[in-house]
């Protein structure tokens, strides 16, 4: 009998464990100086907080007119913090590692299911100048 109840309670304790599936899709255009930034490495993370590790999403470089698309699901407890991390040179001059910028996308394009329903479109994003929060990247 309680084999038969375990049983029964397994699908509800590993959903317990692991949490539900959270997708998120996101695109873009990354530019350098009003010049399409091409080859830029663009990744799609759940931000995590605490002692967890951001969560990887996606990955992917744009095109050779800076267009970058990205989507990607993950099993979370709460509601993902979707961001995509932008590494780029863009006016480097020679600095060591490369510039990384973050991008948060909204909490109302994270859709339930590993499907993404909705686009965020982060629209033209100039890479030249400095970005509040910015950081160096040496191993991305």
């Amino acid at each position: 009998m309680h084999c038969l109840l375990l049983l029964c309670l397994l699908p509800s304790l590993s959903f317990a464990l692991v949490g539900f599936t959270q997708s998120a899709k996101v695109k873009g255009v990354v530019m350098c100086n009003d010049q399409p930034a091409k080859n830029v490495k663009v990744k799609l993370y759940d931000d995590d907080s605490g002692p967890d590790l951001d969560d990887l999403m996606d990955s992917g470089k744009s095109d050779a007119e800076g267009r970058f698309s990205l989507a990607g699901h993950v099993d979370e407890f709460t509601t993902i913090d979707p961001k995509i991390n932008i590494y780029h040179d863009c006016d480097d001059w020679m600095q060591p590692c490369q510039r990384r910028i973050s991008v948060f996308v909204p909490s109302k394009y994270v859709t339930k299911g590993s499907t993404p329903e909705k686009t965020y479109d982060a629209g033209i994003i100039q890479l030249a100048g400095k970005w509040a929060g910015e950081t160096r990247d040496c191993l991305n």
